[in-house]
């Protein structure tokens, strides 16, 4: 099947938070992703693929499981699929997948990662992948973050958007929801030790790591909620840590230890 006019609009204006929200719907590059949308069973709208797919490993694979999982498949160019890809080497497949609905009575039990305004989405799709590789499936973006299902931050998850719940919500739509779980911790470069705070969870039981945009942190009523706040002491003498890189360290010390029983 042929590239329609109606079909490249659509994967420009996909490019733009706008059209995502608005057509519930985002981009996924890349084999590996596509093998975890697969993987999680998403209900694909339709898959962008050009010759450049089956020369690379794994590709003549993903394309006949795109054949057995009947995913409508457009075939184009790989000049075409790179003036519609958002990355510099695009693997030889774009998928449209619907964004999934998901309020506060949805997210799961357990521990959960809250993004309040980070901007790079480099470091979203990093936390989100670090969330699922950790065991935590539930991330809540608060406004004022960069949108989860901006292109880069699929590719930064690397598939694991595909095993996390995100929410997308306001600080008073989910205020009430998260004093109620648990432990509400900031990551802060002057709070405690986060092995020293890890004793105060309960084994198993329910918290929220907030990490603040690169800039100015959480707002002041996020701040105001918590509990407590958690550093990562840093004797080599480093100023910081990217919110990407901190935060999957704190997730890990974090996770490590309220599973202890």
């Amino acid at each position: 099947m042929e590239l329609s006019r109606e079909r490249e609009r659509l994967l420009g204006r996909l490019k733009t938070r706008r059209t995502r929200e608005r057509e519930g719907l985002f981009l996924v590059e890349g084999i590996r992703s596509a093998e975890e949308a697969l993987a999680a069973g998403v209900r694909l709208r339709f898959a962008v693929v050009s010759p450049r797919l089956t020369e690379l490993a794994g590709g003549t694979a993903l394309r006949e499981r795109l054949v057995a999982a009947r995913v409508e498949t457009v075939d184009v160019t790989d000049a075409e699929l790179g003036a519609l890809s958002d990355t510099e080497a695009p693997q030889g497949i774009l998928l449209v997948c619907p964004q999934p609905s998901v309020d506060a009575a949805d997210l799961p039990s357990g521990p959960l990662l809250v993004l309040d305004g980070v901007q790079d989405p480099g470091n979203v799709g990093t936390l989100i992948r670090a969330a699922a590789a950790f065991g935590v499936r539930g991330v809540i973006a608060l406004d004022g973050t960069v949108d989860p299902y901006n292109p880069k931050a699929v590719r930064a998850a690397a598939g694991a958007i595909f095993a996390t719940r995100v929410l997308l919500a306001s600080w008073e739509e989910v205020a009430a929801p998260l004093r109620a779980r648990g432990p509400l911790l900031l990551a802060d470069m002057v709070g405690s030790d986060v092995a020293s705070v890890t004793a105060s969870i309960a084994p198993g039981g329910d918290w929220a790591l907030v990490i603040g945009g690169e800039g100015a942190g959480p707002r002041t009523a996020v701040r105001g909620a918590a509990e407590g706040s958690v550093c990562i002491p840093m004797p080599g003498g480093a100023d910081s840590l990217n919110a990407g890189v901190a935060g999957a360290i704190l997730l890990y010390v974090l996770t490590r230890e309220s599973t202890r029983g």
